[in-house]
Formats: C-alpha cells, structure tokens, sequence
C-alpha cells in the first residue's frame, strides 16, 4: 500500500514538472508515444498530493531579482526608516505614477452584484502623478502634471517643502528613477539641507510603501472610472487624495530586513540550483 501511495506521489510529481504538463487537465501524456490517455488518479487524490507538498501549479507570478550592489544596505536603511523611524522629523515615500490614462468606456458602467464594463474605450490622454506617502499617519501629498521629467519633480519638491512644518527634517524614501538624480535636483537638495534622501534598490519598487497606495488608486478609482478627459481624470484622482485624506490609516510594516534579505537568499539559491549561475 506504501509503495502504492509512493508511485503516485511521484507521478503526480514528474507530471507538475514536465515541460508538457497541463497540471489543471485530468490527462496524462506518453512521452514515448504521444498518446494522451485519461489520468488514473482521482481529482481529490491530485489535490490532496498538491497541498501536501504546498504545489500551486496553476498560479503564475513574476518576479525580478534585484542585480544592486548595495542591495543589502539600502534594505537595511529603508526598512530601518520604517520600522525605527526618527524623533521629530518627518519620513515620506514619495514616487512617480506616470502615464495614467484617461479612458472613456463605449457604453455606461452597470453598477450591479458584479459591476460590469465594457471591454472596449476611448483614450483621452494621460497625466503623471506625483505623490508623497507620510509613514505615521498614512497622508498623501499628490500632484499631477502632464510630463514626469525633473523640472516636474522639482516643482512638486517645492510643494511638499510649502506643505511641511519648516522645523521638521525629512527623510525621503525614492527609487533610482534618473529624474530624482539630476543635477538640477541635486542643485535644490543642496539648498535645503533638511531633506535626507534614501535609496530604495534597483528593482525594488515594492520597498516603497507609496506604490501600495498606488494599488489603491488604481483598484477604487482608476479601473473603477470612466474619463472622458484628462481634467476630468485629474479631478478623480484629487477627489481620491482628499476622500483618503479625511481618514488615513499608515500602512504597518511588520517585515524586518533580516527577514527580507533571507527570503531573498532562498530564493536565489533555488533558482541557482535549478537553473545555474548563468541564469541569476
């Protein structure tokens, strides 16, 4: 019965991992002959086996391993930020959400049990936002503007300098977009020195807690809307800010950095065992 029970463990096994595998069909291929015959195990058994070995065969993810030579300093320092923030100052996540399209559906959104949309639309043009997320309070700062080049950035730096009580210092978290490193932005930090810049890495947007706002936007109000224009967008997404505003709620970062880099290390070393150095 063991050795039963080990034969079709291990079919289930070789048959996830062949490259003609169609884990979700009951069916299984000869690869000698290329015949497909109804698979002999049960559905309840092949899940069973599935749950056992935590298998998810039909999910699909993407990924994008970080290649920055200070990957582990810059994880340190932003999760640090986040998780031991400093006295009497003040940390932002700010980032760009660009070209944001201003899409006009065919025909009215139903609002029903399930809304229901068209699958077809009209494009209006699009509009760049800037936003500011603050760590302690969950508030945003946002500006949209029709490009997302340095003097954009700039002008938005200007607000979030109006917007901030002058005494606090303020610790930015950015990505390594080339607008955040020009010299014109490097100019306007030289000239006030209470801003202290931190780097995510290169391939880690998900380090910045502002593109989880993001998601928010784009899930309650961008996917959910129909514009007919790019003022009428613009005006959304300030509705948005405003109505977020009223009632922020900061976004609780639990993960520490030493929990991070080791999932990171797994992870690696996975990929590096399947598919070698090459492959990293």
């Amino acid at each position: 019965m063991r050795c039963a029970r080990e034969l079709h463990v291990r079919s289930v096994m070789t048959r996830w991992s062949a490259p003609y595998a169609s884990p979700w069909r009951r069916l299984r291929k000869e690869p000698r002959t290329g015949a497909v015959e109804p698979w002999p195990l049960s559905q309840s058994t092949v899940s069973r086996i599935w749950r056992a070995f935590g298998l998810r065969p039909h999910g699909s993810e993407t990924f994008q391993l970080s290649n920055d030579p200070l990957l582990l300093d810059k994880v340190r320092d932003v999760v640090g930020l986040y998780m031991n923030p400093p006295h009497h100052a003040l940390v932002l996540c700010v980032e760009e959400k660009s070209q944001i399209q201003a899409l006009s559906r065919s025909q009215p959104i139903l609002p029903r049990q399930a809304e229901r949309r068209t699958h077809d639309y009209q494009r209006h043009g699009t509009t760049s936002l800037f936003a500011a997320l603050d760590i302690a309070t969950g508030s945003v700062i946002g500006q949209c503007w029709p490009r997302h080049r340095a003097i954009e950035f700039r002008k938005f730096l200007q607000h979030i300098d109006r917007a901030v009580p002058a005494d606090l210092a303020v610790y930015l978290v950015l990505d390594n977009y080339a607008t955040h490193k020009t010299q014109k932005i490097r100019k306007w930090f030289l000239r006030h020195p209470r801003y202290c810049l931190h780097f995510t890495p290169t391939h880690s947007s998900w380090l910045n807690q502002v593109e989880r706002w993001f998601a928010l936007l784009s899930q309650r109000q961008i996917k959910r809307g129909s514009h007919s224009s790019v003022r009428e967008l613009e005006t959304a997404i300030s509705e948005f800010i405003a109505l977020h505003n009223d009632q922020p709620k900061p976004f609780v970062w639990t993960k520490t950095a030493d929990a991070i880099l080791s999932s990171i290390g797994r992870f690696a070393s996975r990929t590096l065992e399947v598919h070698g150095a090459n492959n990293m």
